[in-house]
C-alpha cells in the first residue's frame, strides 16, 4: 500500500478500525452490565444461536435455520477433508462450479473465494485444510444488500433499522490501459491494490476492451473493498412485514443482520426471488453507517447510531431472560471462548495473509 492510500484510510473514518468505534461505548456497556449484574446477560438474545452470534458460532449451523428456499446449496467441510470427498459432497449436494468456499467460522472476509474448477478447490482446501470451510453454491444474482432487522420477544411487529447497499468494485475499460493500470487510477479500487494483484495476477496485464465492465471482487465485504451504500430510504411497512414473517420461521432469532442476494429490491419487499448468504447476530452491525458519502453522515453519528444498536441488543436479552427463565453465561466460561475467538482470528489472518 502506498503512502497515499495510507493518507486516505487514516483520514477517512470510512476505513479506521474496528475498535475506534466501539471503544466509545465500553461506558454504556459496563452501565448497563451492572444493572443486569452480569456481564454476559447480552448473550441471551438469540437463544437458539451460539452466545447469540457473537462470531464463534458456525455459519453452516446459522444458515440452515433459514427456511431451505431462502438459503443457498451448502455443505461443511471438516478439518482435513480430502478432496474426493469434497467432491462426493458437493455433487450430492447439487452444487457445481463457480462455488463459494470460506471458513465456517469466519469474519472480515478472510479466506473468502469464488472457486472456479476442482484444481481452485483442491489448492484452497490444501492452504486451509486446518480450519472447517463452508462451501456453498454461487448466486448470479445482480445485487446484494444487508439488512438489520429486530423483533422485541414480547411484541409480535418488528423493525428494520438498517439497509446496506453493496456496490462491487470494478473498473470500466478504454481499449488502452492494462487492468493494473485502471486500477492504479480508479479512486476506490487503487486502495485495495494489493488485494487485487492477487486475486488478478493472471490478468493484471490485460487490456479490456473500450466500455468493457470488469468486476474485480464478487466478496460484498468491505474488507473486499465493496462500498458500503446507505440504502435505508427503502425501508417501509411492506419490507418490513415480510421480514416479521421470515422472522418467525427462524426460531429463536430475534436481532440480526442478513446478507441477501437479489435480482430486484421490488421482488425482495415482497419476499420473492432472494437467497441468504447468512444470518450475523448480535455483532452484527447496522453497515450503512460506512457510506461516508451520504448527506450528514459522520463518525459521531455512526458512534450514535452503534449505541442504539447496542440499547436494542440489551432490551431484547432482558425480555428473553424475563420471559425463559434464561441463565446468563457463566464469565469464565465466556472468558475461555473469547480466547479462543482470539487465537483463532489470528490463526485466520495468517492463512489469509499466504492465500
Amino acid at each position: 500500500m502506498n503512502l497515499k492510500s495510507k493518507y486516505i484510510k487514516l483520514t477517512q473514518w470510512e476505513y479506521w478500525p474496528t475498535f475506534m468505534f466501539y471503544i466509545p461505548l465500553i461506558p454504556f456497556y459496563i452501565t448497563e452490565s451492572i444493572k443486569s449484574k452480569s456481564f454476559t446477560f447480552y448473550l441471551n438474545t438469540n437463544p437458539t444461536i451460539k452466545y447469540s452470534g457473537d462470531g464463534t458460532e458456525s455459519k453452516y449451523k446459522t444458515i440452515k435455520m433459514v427456511p431451505e428456499e431462502f438459503r443457498p446449496k451448502s455443505i461443511l467441510l471438516n478439518e482435513f477433508e480430502n478432496i474426493t470427498t469434497t467432491l462426493v459432497k458437493i455433487t450430492k449436494a447439487k452444487i457445481k462450479f463457480p462455488l463459494i468456499a470460506k471458513p465456517d467460522l469466519g469474519f472480515r472476509g478472510y479466506l473468502v473465494k469464488k472457486i472456479n474448477s476442482e484444481k481452485e478447490l483442491q489448492n484452497y482446501l490444501q492452504k486451509n485444510n486446518s480450519i472447517k470451510i463452508l462451501i456453498q453454491e454461487y448466486l448470479n444474482y445482480k445485487n446484494e444488500c444487508g439488512i438489520l432487522y429486530y423483533r422485541y420477544p414480547n411484541e409480535q411487529k418488528g423493525k428494520i433499522t438498517s439497509i446496506t447497499l453493496k456496490k462491487f468494485l470494478k473498473v470500466k475499460g478504454n481499449g488502452i490501459s492494462t487492468l493494473t493500470e485502471l486500477i492504479s487510477v480508479d479512486k476506490r479500487a487503487y486502495l485495495y491494490m494489493n488485494l487485487l494483484q492477487n486475486i488478478h495476477q493472471d490478468k493484471l496485464k490485460n487490456i479490456p476492451s473500450k466500455n468493457e465492465i470488469v468486476i474485480l471482487t464478487v466478496i460484498g465485504n468491505h474488507s473486499k473493498g465493496t462500498e458500503f451504500l446507505n440504502g435505508n430510504y427503502l425501508i417501509d411497512t411492506v419490507l418490513e412485514k415480510t421480514f416479521d414473517k421470515l422472522n418467525k420461521q427462524i426460531k429463536g432469532w430475534y436481532f440480526g443482520r442478513l446478507d441477501i442476494k437479489y435480482n430486484d429490491f421490488k421482488d425482495l419487499r415482497l419476499g420473492k426471488d432472494f437467497k441468504i448468504l447468512e444470518i450475523n447476530g448480535i455483532i452484527a452491525e447496522p453497515t450503512h453507517i460506512y457510506d461516508a458519502s451520504y448527506k450528514g453522515a459522520n463518525y459521531a453519528k455512526a458512534i450514535i447510531t452503534l449505541k442504539e444498536n447496542w440499547r436494542t441488543i440489551f432490551k431484547i436479552a432482558k425480555q428473553n431472560i424475563t420471559n425463559h427463565n434464561l441463565s446468563n453465561p457463566k464469565f469464565s466460561t465466556y472468558f475461555k471462548n473469547m480466547i479462543f475467538l482470539r487465537q483463532y482470528s489470528w490463526k485466520l489472518k495468517r492463512l489469509n495473509k499466504k492465500a
